[in-house]
C-alpha cells in the first residue's frame, strides 16, 4: 500500500516524500534548474556539502566529504560533534549517467539501502526522484524515523543553492 508520509511546500515547488509498499521511499521536487545543473550539486563535494546536512540539526557538522561519482566510484560522509569521533556514511557508486540518473549502495550498516536519484529534464526545470529501497520493512521504519525525516529541508536547501547558481 502506498501511504504519504509527509510533504513541504516551498515557494512554488513541492517535496512529496512517499511509502511504497514495505520496503520503499519516494521523494520526488520540481527544482528550477536544469538537470545538468541539478546533477552537478549532488555530484560535486564543495556544492553537496552545502546542501545535504540539515540546518535544523544543531551541534552536528559534516565534516569530511568525498565524492567519487562515477561508475564503480565511492564515497564517504564524516558527520562530527565537535569531538574526536565522527559517524560515518559510505558506499559505492553502482551506476553514474551524468546530469540523468545516480545509483549508489549504503554501506554502513547490514540494513542499507540501494538509493537511486533521476534528474528529468521538464523544460529547464529538474524533475527530481530521490527512491531507496531497503532490505527490510524495519529498516525502512528506522529511516522514516531518522535520515528520511530530513528530507524534505535538505531538498529546500538544495533549491535555495541552485537558485544560487548560473
Amino acid at each position: 500500500m502506498d501511504q504519504p508520509v509527509s510533504s513541504r511546500d516551498g515557494a512554488q515547488n513541492r517535496t512529496s516524500i512517499e511509502r511504497k509498499g514495505d520496503r520503499e521511499l519516494l521523494v520526488t521536487r520540481t527544482f528550477d534548474a536544469p538537470p545538468s545543473i541539478v546533477f552537478k550539486a549532488w555530484s560535486q563535494a564543495e556544492l553537496f556539502r552545502r546542501w545535504w546536512m540539515p540546518k535544523s540539526v544543531t551541534g552536528v557538522s559534516l565534516v569530511s566529504c568525498e565524492l567519487d561519482v562515477r561508475t564503480g566510484g565511492k564515497y564517504r560522509l564524516e558527520f562530527g560533534t565537535g569531538g574526536p569521533e565522527t559517524m560515518s556514511f559510505y558506499g559505492k557508486y553502482l551506476e553514474v549517467v551524468p546530469n540523468e540518473r545516480i545509483v549508489w549502495t549504503n554501506d554502513e550498516g547490514e540494513e542499507g539501502a540501494i538509493t537511486t536519484v533521476t534528474f528529468e529534464d521538464q523544460g529547464g526545470k529538474t524533475l527530481l526522484t530521490f527512491h531507496e529501497a531497503y532490505p527490510s520493512e524495519q529498516a525502512l521504519a528506522e529511516a522514516l524515523q531518522g535520515s528520511a525525516a530530513g528530507l524534505p529541508e535538505q531538498m529546500d536547501q538544495l533549491d535555495e543553492l541552485l537558485s544560487s547558481l548560473d
